[in-house]
């Protein structure tokens, strides 16, 4: 074995389960290393909520007998990671909450495919309270931070499982995300982060009323892909995008934020870095316009669905004057939206995507900024009211959430760093189905900005 600890560390999904299937490697090593580095980056990270470290090495020691039996499956062996909103067996599932929650007895089906695809769960990872917010900190955990700059967030609601990834303590982990809670933390992480249609990946129960989908953050499309593949059982398919030449494409550049009735601006450090994507996107030999979605009111629909959805997790904690005031309010907004408000939130969906999604006549894929700001500062939201809470929020990450109201894709990618060394991200926003199309996209532009080549000071 000659790959420097470091080195492996930071080699990819797709790579440590090649490394296994030709005995470069063992599934106890790489695991051990994963363990290692997770807990000696716990104190200044703070990205998971537990380890499993027993229960990971018998995994690993089982993934070894099979790989030395002949077998063969896409992640045998390869150490990951679940936010903690996917129930594990064995392991509460507190989704950010203080509290004793009970064990859960079985896998959500993404764990569940992920077992079935031989991967190690190394520990659950740290996502705010009930995956509300685009900032990963709570009573509960503390605060996890950044990487890029540990006074940082990593973004959220999937914030621990971008520190960890970003870090170099693995290689991709399954998040959620429901208004942005994938590519908000990939974006200000340097990964790529993919929400997928909705209902791509099984969930077993509808999440926050079809706002939120299961994906992947890696720190390539290829990994990404990989881990999407196995998450949703389709096989290569998107693995076979990420290997594909996209074609020309006609790509629509969009600054706009949609309305929000809150004072938000995008700054000029993310229009520099989206506009410096769509750039080279035309050297690549795509034809940029500029072109803006119809959004209209589309937030009055949101709000019901995301707020319901509130009200539904929190009913689910052991002690509810625990959770934080702002969860509090949230969740009696939603008591009040639970009935007509959602019902028509729901019934006017169909005729977004036909008013959005006319879009798609004239583009084949939109180009947004991920967020309207770099990474903001631990503590930045700490003792804001639910409503300046919601301003700061909306000011910092106005872009994501219409996507999830539509159920439709999308990946942010990498879109380089500010002066200051913060990450930044763009999103490809596609129709209906449209994951290999944005997939094939990203990993183009990923083979000539080589975003993967990039490491953290904070690293491990």
């Amino acid at each position: 074995m000659t790959t420097s600890k470091t080195d492996l560390a930071f080699t990819g999904l797709a790579e440590q389960a090649s490394m296994l299937a030709t005995g470069a490697t063992t599934s106890v090593e790489l695991t051990r290393l994963a363990l290692e580095k997770a807990e000696a980056s716990q104190p200044v990270l703070n990205a998971f909520k537990c380890l499993r470290a027993e229960e990971a090495l018998r995994e690993a020691e089982e993934a070894d007998r099979r790989l030395a039996d002949g077998e063969s499956a896409p992640l045998l062996g390869v150490p990951t990671a679940i936010k903690d909103d996917l129930d594990v067996t064995g392991l509460p599932t507190a989704f950010g909450c203080e509290g004793d929650f009970s064990i859960a007895t079985t896998d959500s089906p993404p764990v569940a495919a992920l077992r079935e695809a031989g991967a190690v769960l190394i520990g659950k990872t740290n996502t705010p309270e009930l995956g509300q917010w685009p900032f990963t900190e709570g009573p509960a955990f503390g605060a996890t931070r950044n990487p890029w700059d540990t006074e940082r967030t990593p973004g959220g609601s999937s914030g621990g499982a971008a520190a960890a990834i970003a870090s170099g303590v693995i290689a991709a982990a399954l998040g959620s995300d429901g208004a942005g809670s994938i590519r908000i933390p990939a974006a200000w992480t340097d990964l790529v982060g993919i929400k997928p249609q909705r209902g791509r990946v099984p969930t077993g129960r509808e999440l926050f009323h079809g706002l939120t989908v299961v994906g992947p953050l890696a720190r390539t499309v290829a990994d990404a892909a990989l881990l999407l593949d196995v998450a949703a059982g389709t096989g290569t398919a998107f693995q076979a995008a990420a290997r594909r030449e996209p074609g020309r494409m006609r790509i629509g550049l969009s600054t706009r934020i949609p309305f929000t009735a809150t004072k938000t601006r995008l700054d000029p450090q993310a229009h520099a870095a989206v506009v410096r994507l769509a750039e080279r996107f035309a050297e690549l030999g795509h034809e940029i316009v500029e072109i803006e979605p119809d959004y209209r009111l589309i937030g009055l629909t949101f709000l019901p669905r995301s707020l319901v959805g509130v009200r539904d997790w929190s009913r689910r904690v052991p002690d509810q004057a625990r959770l934080d005031p702002r969860t509090r309010a949230n969740a009696r907004q939603g008591s009040a939206l639970a009935g007509p408000a959602l019902r028509l939130a729901r019934a006017t969906e169909p005729l977004l995507q036909r008013q959005i999604g006319s879009v798609f006549g004239r583009v084949d894929v939109v180009l947004t900024p991920t967020t309207a700001t770099p990474p903001p500062r631990i503590g930045s939201f700490d003792k804001l009211s639910g409503w300046q809470t919601d301003q700061a929020m909306i000011a910092a990450c106005p872009y994501a959430w219409p996507w999830n109201v539509l159920g439709w894709p999308g990946v942010n990618v990498p879109a380089g760093l500010s002066p200051e060394g913060l990450p930044l991200g763009g999103q490809l926003l596609g129709p209906s189905h449209a994951e290999e199309r944005l997939i094939s996209l990203a990993a183009q532009l990923e083979e000539v900005e080589r975003w993967q080549d990039r490491k953290p000071e904070t690293a491990w």
